[in-house]
């Protein structure tokens, strides 16, 4: 059976863990592509220099990191992203991660590169905006006319995760026709967002604000972001659901057309 699931890569998030510079994944994600999308996480270590870590882009191209797997999934993060990226000279807001910044633009290329499906949520929907072309804003709550859209660090986790605000889903969109509805209710935990919409990435919905909180690529197969956050508790979601196993099939269908030439 297992030669039969999807092999996804995860790439990390660089941060101190006490004093020592770490490569972690939260939990959570893992988890939901193990169990909602029913494949095999496998976890993507930054390659970029770090505290304690020689640059690794030599050695191991972003190409060798996709080899032998079947998708990517770009997990949410406490960091945000540098905003010379997008190609602002706006100071942002912190922290900042550019081992991941580096990494997950490269990925992204790669596995564009190949047709291979992604699935971005949060801190990479926004990554998968900006390596499409799109820019961000630095801080959404500063914007005249766009909500605060900002995690509450001092509430409770359960809290911090609830549903926040609606998102209305594009008419004739993929995702409205996959969820068979028009309006969900989403969580909201994030200071950036899309500002410039990447010219190879349709919208396919939007929060009250107008701000845009889920996309999808023109062309390729399976190439789905959203800005918040369904792998938490996604197995009480049916959004979350339909969204991780639409993930887990078109991760299916790559890994049988890699192996077959098919």
């Amino acid at each position: 059976m297992s030669s039969l699931r999807p092999r996804i890569g995860v790439p990390v998030d660089c941060k101190l863990i006490g004093t020592d510079p770490s490569h972690v994944v939260g939990e959570k994600y893992l988890a939901a592509v193990a169990h909602a999308a029913n494949a095999i996480p496998l976890v993507l270590p930054a390659r970029a220099a770090g505290a304690e870590q020689a640059s690794l882009e030599t050695q191991i191209s972003a190409d060798d990191q996709l080899v032998d797997l079947d998708g990517l999934f770009l997990t949410g993060s406490p960091s945000n992203m540098e905003p010379w990226r997008y190609g602002s000279d706006a100071p942002g807001v912190g922290p900042f991660d550019p081992q991941r910044d580096a990494n997950n633009l490269a990925l992204l290329g790669a596995a564009m590169a190949r047709d291979m499906p992604v699935f971005a949520v949060c801190r990479g929907f926004q990554e998968l905006n900006v390596a499409c072309g799109g820019t961000l804003y630095t801080a959404v709550q500063d914007v005249p006319g766009l909500s605060d859209h900002r995690d509450d660090h001092e509430a409770p986790r359960e809290r911090r995760y609830a549903p926040a605000h609606s998102v209305e889903l594009v008419s004739d969109g993929w995702m409205s026709g996959l969820l068979d509805t028009q309006e969900i209710s989403v969580n909201s935990l994030h200071s950036q967002g899309i500002d410039g919409l990447g010219t190879a990435l349709r919208a396919e919905g939007r929060a009250p604000d107008g701000l845009v909180e889920a996309v999808r690529h023109r062309d390729l197969r399976f190439i789905v972001g959203v800005q918040w956050h369904p792998e938490w508790r996604y197995g009480d979601n049916p959004v979350s659901m339909a969204l991780f196993h639409a993930f887990g099939e078109a991760c299916r269908v790559f890994r049988q057309q890699r192996l077959t030439g098919d």
